[in-house]
């Protein structure tokens, strides 16, 4: 049976296609040997359950590992200490330890005590376990998000926490113990809605930092193409395809494997292409990305659900992308902190960013689905998009004009503060409908600030760099060319475009104005 790429629970090397991550196992391994008890907490589909089921085995030799997961467990049974010990123990624990015969017997002389039981009789259960155990225990639990909020289970950590304090030759305890889940369990506030909820500080906090990078390199990406091309011989670039891909994820394990999922499953059966050797192309590779963009996944799902949830963040996220705001990466900053937890956001340079193109483009397109309705620019683009499209490619220079026409026609009058607040997401609301279901869009972000954003628009394998920019006068603009010629360069372009957002109305030239800069072409508009 031949492999697939994985992007629904865990990956299996034997049925999947799946990066080496042997190096990172072994930086957990070490950290383990260490004694250490730590939180692997990374957002939602980050390889999280793959990467503990894979460490199970990895430490099998070694370690006695305890695999647990209080997923499954219903809201009842942390509403009594009684019914959490006995459910974790005849549910999740006694499971995994039914043939160890000492540790059963451990675990029924509580089980089968009339008496109710307190969380704290666990302590002692555990310091007998793991002196009477021939092996070390390693102690790992997955999905602790499922009971994180609930005052019986940080009552249950508590006593892990107490165990670690007290550990020595008369005390034994775990050799460590691994959470994992998307909440960073050390700040357990940043789960608690109100603050009237935050009973006391995280028992967690006797926790090292867990600084295993499990987002993928390029060189990472390409351990799994070598995989499928030894399979189907495509002749994939598999450097290309591995740096577009890194490109456009950051190395996001379920954005990786999606993309790779969709060329290997789904693109090569359209009509354009038809076989898989054609769908390993650029051309391919946008088609995948515009699938992904366009298709349901529960990850998306989460997004919006959780911007949904958090105003505050999703106000930041939009301030970030709409205005060119990039915030120092301040760690008391709550809002910052739970971006970067979800895996929206990340820290670069000291500074805070989307995460990667695809959440900046899947964002862009939601704040826009849900405007559109009252979108006059985007009626206007919908309503015209058929004319831009000329010998099977877009015709910039023509979006261009019309959109100058409709954005004076619309909103004229309105302010600098305006201009420099929405220009350029009125220019993207109106693109959108043009390219949709064939190009996808995305930001530079090298490039993006309040004076200036650089887009690039991939439609039907061609690029279209276009940069947009805050008018600060003639000797700006002059450098704004040249600085558009530079980024032609990088991307092998020979014609860009420049889009300027002029408050002053003398300035404002009628149509598009076509000049060569440094050997390239640049189509100006003023706008």
């Amino acid at each position: 049976m031949s492999k697939k790429f994985q992007i629904a629970g865990n990956c299996v090397p034997e049925l999947n296609y799946m990066v080496d991550i042997t190096s990172r196992l072994d930086e957990i391994s070490e950290m383990i040997d260490q004694g250490m008890y730590f939180t692997i907490n990374r957002a939602r589909q980050f390889g999280k359950t793959t990467i503990m089921r894979l460490l199970k085995k990895h430490l099998a030799d070694k370690y006695e590992v305890w695999g647990l997961s209080f997923e499954g467990l219903s809201d009842k049974t942390y509403e009594d200490e009684d019914i959490f010990v006995r459910d974790f123990l005849e549910d999740i624990l006694l499971p995994k330890v039914k043939d160890d015969f000492i540790t059963v017997q451990h675990i029924h002389s509580i089980l089968d005590s009339p008496k109710p039981t307190r969380v704290t009789k666990l302590g002692t259960l555990f310091k007998k376990i793991c002196k009477s155990h021939g092996r070390k225990i390693v102690m790992m639990i997955d999905e602790v998000d499922q009971a994180c909020n609930n005052q019986v289970f940080l009552d249950f950590l508590g006593i892990l926490r107490n165990m670690y304090l007290e550990r020595s030759d008369n005390e034994p305890a775990f050799q460590s113990v691994i959470l994992a889940g998307v909440y960073d369990i050390k700040n357990i506030k940043l789960k608690m809605r109100n603050e009237k909820d935050h009973r006391y500080n995280s028992p967690w906090n006797i926790a090292d930092e867990f600084k295993v990078d499990l987002s993928f390199s390029p060189a990472d990406i390409a351990t799994m193409l070598k995989q499928y091309e030894e399979d189907y011989n495509l002749g994939i670039d598999i450097e290309w395809f591995s740096t577009q891909i890194y490109a456009y994820t950051a190395g996001y394990p379920f954005l990786v494997s999606y993309i790779c999922k969709l060329l290997d499953e789904d693109v090569w059966k359209e009509y354009e292409f038809g076989s898989k050797r054609t769908a390993w192309t650029p051309a391919g590779f946008q088609r995948a990305v515009n699938l992904v963009l366009s298709k349901k996944s529960t990850l998306f799902e989460d997004m919006i659900k959780k911007l949904t949830d958090f105003p505050d963040l999703r106000r930041l996220i939009q301030t970030i992308l709409l205005q060119g705001i990039e915030p120092s990466a301040n760690i008391y900053n709550h809002d910052i902190q739970l971006g970067i937890m979800f895996g929206f956001l990340k820290e670069q340079d000291g500074k805070v960013i989307v995460a990667n193109r695809i959440f900046e483009t899947h964002i862009y397109n939601w704040i826009i689905s849900e405007n559109k309705t009252n979108s006059l620019i985007f009626k206007q683009g919908d309503a015209e998009k058929y004319t831009f499209i000329k010998d099977g490619t877009l015709d910039m220079d023509r979006i261009l004009e019309r959109f100058k026409v409709h954005y004076d026609t619309i909103y004229s009058g309105r302010d600098i503060e305006f201009l420099e607040r929405e220009g350029r997401f009125m220019f993207l609301t109106f693109l959108k409908p043009i390219i949709n279901g064939v190009g996808n869009y995305y930001i530079e972000s090298e490039t993006r600030d309040q004076k200036r954003t650089d887009v690039i628009v991939d439609y039907q394998g061609k690029q279209f760099l276009i940069e947009l920019k805050i008018w600060h006068g003639e000797e700006y603009q002059d450098k704004g060319r040249k600085q558009l010629c530079d980024y032609l360069d990088i991307y092998h372009q020979q014609k860009g475009w420049l889009v300027s957002f002029c408050f002053n109305q003398k300035k404002k030239d009628a149509g598009i104005r076509i000049q060569e800069e440094a050997g390239k072409i640049i189509a100006e508009v003023v706008i």
